[in-house]
C-alpha cells in the first residue's frame, strides 16, 4: 500500500490503457461478428441503386420536352423571330451555347424511359437537360432585352415590312395572288437581315403551299 501511495500517478496511465484495451477488443468483436454473419463483404457494403428509376426518366424526358417546345415556338414562328433575331443568329455566344447544349441533351436522350438503365447515364441526362434549360434561358433573356437594338434604322423599317408581309402571306382572306407576293417581297426584305432555319421556312411554305404552287418542304433543325 505504501507503494501505492507513492505511485498514485500511475492510476491516470493504467485507466486510459485499459480503456484502449477495452475499446480494441470491442471492435475485433464486431469483426469477427460481421464476418461470420457476412455483413462485412462488397456486395454488402452502403450500395447505390444498381438501376435508374423509370419515373425518374419519364419526368427528365418531359422537362426536356418542355424545354424543346420553348425552343420550337421561336423555330416556327418566323413572326417571333422577327422580334427576337438574336435567337438564331449563329454569330452570338450565346445562342451557340445553347444549340450546343441542346444538341448534347438530345444525343443523350433515350428512345424510351425504359432505355435508360445505369445511375450514371440518368445523371449524365439530368445535367444535359439542365444545361439545355439554363443556356436557352439565358439565350431568350438577352435575346428580349437587345431585341433588334443591332440593326440600324432602315432595317428595322425592313424588319418591321417583311413582319407585316408575312402576316399578309398567311391571311387566309387574302387571295392567293396577294399571299404569294407578299411572301416573295418578305423574303427579299429579310434577306440579308436574318437567316431563317430551314424548319422555320417548312413551317411558313407549310401554311401557303398552295399559294407557293409547291408542297411544303421537309423539315429540319437548324443546328447552327
Amino acid at each position: 500500500m505504501e507503494f501505492l501511495s507513492d505511485k498514485w500517478w500511475m492510476v491516470f496511465p493504467l485507466m486510459a490503457f485499459a480503456g484502449r484495451w477495452a475499446s480494441g477488443w470491442r471492435r475485433a468483436g464486431e469483426r469477427r461478428y460481421r464476418h461470420r454473419a457476412g455483413l462485412d463483404g462488397p456486395n454488402n457494403q452502403a450500395a447505390e441503386p444498381e438501376k435508374a428509376s423509370e419515373a425518374e426518366v419519364q419526368a427528365l424526358m418531359a422537362t426536356h420536352d418542355a424545354t424543346n417546345r420553348r425552343w420550337l415556338e421561336y423555330e416556327l414562328d418566323v413572326g417571333k423571330l422577327i422580334d427576337f433575331p438574336l435567337m438564331t443568329d449563329v454569330r452570338e455566344p450565346l445562342t451557340v451555347a445553347f444549340l450546343r447544349a441542346k444538341r448534347d441533351a438530345d444525343g443523350q436522350r433515350p428512345e424510351s424511359a425504359g432505355d435508360l438503365r445505369s445511375v450514371s447515364g440518368l445523371t449524365a441526362y439530368r445535367q444535359a437537360v439542365n444545361n439545355f434549360a439554363v443556356a436557352l434561358d439565358l439565350a431568350e433573356r438577352e435575346a428580349r432585352r437587345i431585341r433588334d437594338s443591332k440593326f440600324s434604322g432602315p432595317e428595322r423599317e425592313r424588319l418591321a415590312t417583311a413582319r407585316q408581309l408575312l402576316m399578309l402571306a398567311e391571311n387566309q382572306a387574302a387571295t392567293p395572288a396577294e399571299r404569294q407576293a407578299a411572301y416573295k417581297r418578305a423574303r427579299h426584305e429579310l434577306d440579308g437581315l436574318i437567316v431563317l432555319p430551314d424548319v422555320t421556312l417548312a413551317a411558313l411554305e407549310g401554311k401557303i403551299a398552295p399559294e407557293l404552287g409547291t408542297g411544303p418542304r421537309p423539315a429540319q433543325f437548324h443546328q447552327g
